[in-house]
């Protein structure tokens, strides 16, 4: 679904479960928001064919967090296409991508997905990339996750700092969310944003009068 001139949101199935990565690119390159479960590099590739960007243009790989549902493709990524793209992920889950520390939530698997992160980001940074990424870090549902402001299209990318279901903002997914203090308080940044369309990893796009929508969940 094309929000905007170069920003696509992808829609993968994996086994009945529609995850939203998100695709941004312009003449100089492309970027990878979230890379889906393991196994989905393929399915990634042909999403991002469909809308007419070759895999060959990706540069970087911003992941929102360590899940295993955003970081499970990142190891046949960079096994490809490793010398080209860079990774980027906060500081603090920055040692659970790399396989330093068990994944918070998935410290069971025996071969959890992991990858290299090359860059840290931290809470404001301006990333250049297709006409301006801004940092937001939104701990709560891990430590180190990030949510991201599409300057030109006024668009946030949620991560699983919030949900949604047909359009309409659910909130925070408390299950999946240990420190719910934390989330709410990291809501309360979305407040002062300019935000035309949000986009959840799970739920997908909503753009029907989201400032008040945010603002109302921000204030729970």
């Amino acid at each position: 679904m094309e929000i905007s001139n170069g920003v696509e949101m992808l829609q993968l199935d994996f086994h009945g479960s529609i995850i939203h990565p998100v695709l941004l690119w312009d003449p100089e390159m492309a970027v990878l928001i979230d890379t889906g479960f393991p196994g989905q590099m393929e399915d990634l590739r042909m999403a991002m064919e469909k809308v007419g960007v070759s895999f060959d243009k990706l540069k970087a790989v911003i992941l929102t967090h360590q899940d295993m549902d955003h970081i499970g493709s990142l190891p046949e990524i960079l096994q490809e296409y490793g010398d080209h793209v860079h990774v980027y992920a906060h500081e603090l889950d920055k040692p659970y991508i790399q396989g330093e520390i068990p994944l918070l939530k998935d410290a069971h698997l025996e071969n959890p997905p992991k990858g290299r992160v090359d860059h840290t980001l931290r809470d404001g940074q301006e990333l250049p990339f297709c006409g301006g990424i801004r940092v937001i870090h939104t701990p709560g549902h891990t430590p180190g996750h990030i949510s991201l402001y599409l300057t030109q299209s006024k668009t946030l990318i949620a991560g699983d700092s919030m949900y949604s279901v047909n359009g309409i903002l659910g909130g925070i997914h408390a299950p999946t969310t240990p420190d719910m203090k934390a989330a709410r308080l990291s809501l309360k940044k979305y407040v002062d944003l300019d935000i035309s369309a949000v986009v959840c990893y799970h739920g997908g796009f909503s753009n029907g009068n989201v400032k008040d929508q945010i603002v109302e969940l921000s204030q729970e």
